[in-house]
C-alpha cells in the first residue's frame, strides 16, 4: 500500500538546480533513511513531500486515509502556547479527552474539596473509559518523561531553548501516533539515553518512516532502506549503512568508467557539432539531444584523490592540563563535585551524560570561560586550545567562503614539509571551487557549521575541545572529520551524542552520573554499554541466587563476574531439535543470500524490490529466533 508517491519532482533556486526528475514511493511498513551532503536539498525535498512548499515540476500524493506527521529541523510554535498546549494542539479527539482529564486533575490538586471539579473529574474518567484513552494517557506521560519535558509543562514555548523546542516537537509528533512519520534530524539535541529510547520506541510502533539523519547507529537500528540524494538524483539501497557504503562505491566506480567512455564519445560528437553552420541545419535533432546526454555523463568524475591528513601542530610539553578538586554548583544543583584529573599527551576523551547535567559548563571551566566555585585548573604553557562550541561562530555573511579561511591562514602546514592551501583544505572539507567563492549568506545551516569547524582547525590547535560537533553535519562531512581527527596527534576532548563518532575516536570517557559525580572510564562508549549490561546480568543473577538461598534443591552458584549454571545432558527430543535447527538455519541463510543477490543487482520494478526486501526481513527474524534457540541447546 503506497502511503506517499512523488513523481518527477524538480526544485531550483535561481539558476541552481537542486534536483529534478525525482520519483519514488514510500510503502506501508518501510523505514527509510534519506542522506545527502549539506546544501544538496534534503530539507527542500522534505518540504515538498510534506506539501509545505510547491515543486517547480512534478507532484506529491499522500494517501488521504492515513494520519501523518512531520518533524521539522527548526520547529515553531504559537507564541502564546505553553508546553502542555503545544503537545495537545491537535484535532485528535482522544488527545483532547486526555488533555481535559489532565487539566481537571491539576485543578483538583489545588482545590480538592471543590464539588464541581469532582463531578467534572468523574465525567472525564467516564469519557476516558468510553474512548479507551488510558493507554494514550500513559503513552503521553512516558514520552514527556523520556524527553525530559515533564517538568516544563506550564512553561511558555517562547522561553524554551533550541534543544527543548526540538524535543517538544518530537514529543508532539510521537504522541499523535501517526501511520506515517517524516522526520528531519530527530536525534539533534537528544542525549544518548534519549536516542536509545527513541530507537526502541520507533521499532516497537507500527509506523512508516522517512527520516533524514546523520546518526549512523540510529540509521542501522531503525531503518531498513537508505535513499541517497546525489547529483540531483535519488539512489536506493536496501540494506544497512555498511551495505550502503559498499554499493555507493560500486555505483561511483561504474559511473566513473561510464563517464570515461562518454568523454571519448563526446570528443567525436563535439567535432561533428562544430562543423560549418550550413551542416548544422541538417543535423538530426535526436543526435543533438544525444550529444547533450553524453556531455552530462562525461561530466561525472569520481574523486579518488587521497590526502594524508597529518597536521603539523605546536609541540606540547609534559604539562598539559591539571585539574584539582574542581567543584561547581548552580543553586542546589551540583555540576562537578571534587573532580581531579591530570591530562596526558595524546589523550582522546569522550564526555557523556544526560542533557542539563553540566557537560558544557565543565568544558567552559577547563577553557577558562567560566569560573569554578572551588578547586584549581592549571594549563601547560605549550597548550593551544581549539574550541568548537554549540553556539557557533558569528561569521560575516557578506564574506566569501574562501576569504573566511584565508583571513586565518593562507595554507596549513602538514607532515613531511608539505603544505595544504586554504582552497585545498576547503576542498578536503567538501567545499567545491564554485562554493568557495560564494558568499557565506548563501550557505545552508550545515555548511556554515562545517565552515566554522574549519576555522578552528586552521588555527593549528594542539588541544581540541569539541562540544556537539556532529549536530547538523552530513554523514560525508562526519567521515572527513573522523579521518582528520584520527590523524590528529594532540589531545581531544569531545561532548557528543553520536555513538558511532565516539566509538571511532575516543579511548576514554568522562561519564557524568549526576550529583556532580564524574566517572573516569577506560574504553569507548560500546565498552561502557557492555559493562553496564554485564553488571545488570550479574545483579539479576545475584538476586535470583538470593531468592533461591533458602531452597535446599537450588544449586545456583554466583561468582563476582558471571553466573555459572550447571550443565545438563540434552534429551533425545532436544538433540533431534538441535540437528533440525542446523539444517533449517542453513536453508534460511541460502534463501536470504539469494534474495540479497537479486536486490544488489537491482530491478526497475519497485513492487518487486519491496517484496524482496520484506522477504529478507522475514528470513532475518526467523534466523534470529532459530539461532537463539540453537545457541540455547548447544550451550
Amino acid at each position: 500500500m503506497n502511503y506517499l508517491r512523488a513523481e518527477n519532482l524538480a526544485k531550483r533556486f535561481g539558476e541552481r538546480i537542486l534536483f529534478e526528475g525525482i520519483t519514488f514511493t514510500l510503502v506501508k511498513g518501510e523505514r527509510v533513511a534519506l542522506i545527502a551532503k549539506n546544501g544538496t536539498g534534503k530539507t527542500s525535498l522534505l518540504n515538498l513531500l510534506t506539501q509545505n512548499d510547491e515543486p517547480d515540476a512534478g507532484s506529491v500524493t499522500i494517501d488521504k486515509n492515513i494520519k501523518w506527521a512531520y518533524l521539522e529541523q527548526e520547529p515553531s510554535f504559537e507564541d502564546l502556547d505553553t508546553v502542555w498546549q503545544a503537545v495537545f494542539n491537535s484535532d485528535n479527539e482522544l488527545l483532547k479527552v486526555v488533555a481535559e482529564y489532565e487539566l481537571v486533575l491539576e485543578d483538583i490538586e489545588q482545590t480538592p474539596d471543590d464539588v464541581k471539579l469532582q463531578n467534572r473529574l468523574q465525567d472525564c474518567m467516564e469519557q476516558m473509559d468510553t474512548m479507551n484513552a488510558w493507554d494514550i494517557e500513559a503513552r503521553v506521560h512516558t514520552i514527556l518523561t523520556q524527553l525530559n519535558l515533564h517538568h516544563h509543562l506550564h512553561q511558555p514555548t517562547t522561553s524554551l531553548s533550541g534543544g527543548q523546542k526540538k524535543r517538544l516537537a518530537l514529543a508532539r509528533v510521537l504522541i499523535q501516533s501517526p501511520d506515517m512519520l517524516i522526520m528531519d534530524e530527530p536525534t539533534n539535541h537528544l542525549d544518548i539515553q534519549m536516542i536509545e529510547w527513541l530507537e526502541g520506541y520507533l521499532k516497537s510502533q507500527d509506523v512508516t518512516l522517512l527520516v533524514v539523519t546523520h546518526d549512523r547507529y540510529f540509521l542501522d537500528n531503525v531503518c531498513n532502506e537508505i535513499i541517497e540524494l546525489d547529483l540531483g538524483q535519488l539512489f536506493v539501497y536496501r540494506g544497512n549503512y555498511a551495505y550502503f557504503l559498499e554499493k555507493k562505491d560500486q555505483r561511483e566506480t561504474y559511473q566513473a568508467k561510464e563517464a570515461d567512455q562518454a568523454r571519448k564519445l563526446a570528443r567525436k560528437e563535439l567535432e561533428w557539432m562544430r562543423r560549418q553552420p550550413k551542416a548544422r541545419t541538417t543535423k538530426s535533432k535526436s543526435r543533438i539531444d544525444a550529444y547533450y546526454d553524453v556531455k552530462e555523463k562525461a561530466a561525472f568524475r569520481k574523486d579518488e584523490s587521497v590526502v594524508e591528513i597529518n597536521m603539523q601542530m605546536q609541540r606540547m610539553g609534559k604539562k598539559i592540563l591539571e585539574v584539582y578538586n574542581l567543584t561547581k554548583n548552580y543553586g542546589d544543583q551540583k555540576i562537578v563535585d571534587n573532580f581531579t584529573y591530570l591530562f596526558t599527551p595524546g589523550e582522546r576523551i569522550g564526555v557523556i551524560g544526560k542533557n542539563g547535567v553540566g557537560k558544557s559548563t565543565f568544558l567552559n571551566m577547563l577553557l577558562g570561560l567560566e569560573m569554578q566555585d572551588t578547586g584549581k585548573i592549571s594549563k601547560g604553557d605549550t597548550v593551544k586550545y581549539g574550541y568548537y562550541g554549540q553556539q557557533g561562530l558569528p561569521i560575516k555573511e557578506d564574506k566569501r567562503v574562501i576569504e573566511v579561511i584565508t583571513d586565518i591562514a593562507e595554507y596549513l602546514e602538514m607532515g613531511k614539509g608539505q603544505k595544504l592551501t586554504a582552497a585545498g583544505m576547503l576542498k578536503l572539507f567538501l567545499f567545491d571551487p564554485k562554493t568557495q567563492h560564494n558568499y557565506v549568506s548563501s550557505l545552508s545551516g550545515g555548511e556554515k557549521r562545517r565552515l566554522y569547524l574549519l576555522t578552528i582547525l586552521m588555527k593549528k590547535p594542539n588541544f581540541l575541545v569539541l562540544d556537539e560537533p556532529t549536530n547538523d553535519l552530513d554523514i560525508e562531512t562526519l567521515n572527513v572529520l573522523e579521518e582528520f581527527l584520527e590523524g590528529f596527534e594532540g589531545c581531544l576532548l569531545v561532548v557528543t551524542h553520536d555513538r558511532y563518532f565516539m566509538d571511532t575516536l575516543v579511548d576514554k570517557l568522562f561519564v557524568f552520573e549526576g550529583e556532580g559525580k564524574i566517572r573516569d572510564f577506560n574504553g569507548n562508549y560500546q565498552d561502557y554499554i557492555n559493562e553496564l549490561e554485564d553488571n545488570k546480568q550479574i545483579a539479576i543473577a545475584n538476586k535470583q541466587a538470593l531468592n533461591q538461598k533458602n531452597k535446599p534443591a537450588a544449586k545456583a552458584v554466583v561468582s563476582s563476574a558471571v553466573l555459572k549454571v550447571e550443565k545438563k545432558k540434552l534429551s533425545y527430543k532436544e538433540q533431534k531439535e538441535l540437528e533440525e535447527l542446523g539444517m533449517e538455519i542453513e536453508g534460511l541463510q541460502l534463501k536470504k543470500a539469494d534474495l540479497e543477490h537479486h536486490l544488489s543487482n537491482g530491478s526497475s520494478n519497485h513492487e518487486e524490490l519491496t517484496g524482496w526486501s520484506r522477504e529478507i526481513e522475514q528470513f532475518t527474524k526467523q534466523l534470529d529466533q532459530k539461532e537463539l534457540r540453537w545457541l540455547e541447546l548447544s550451550e
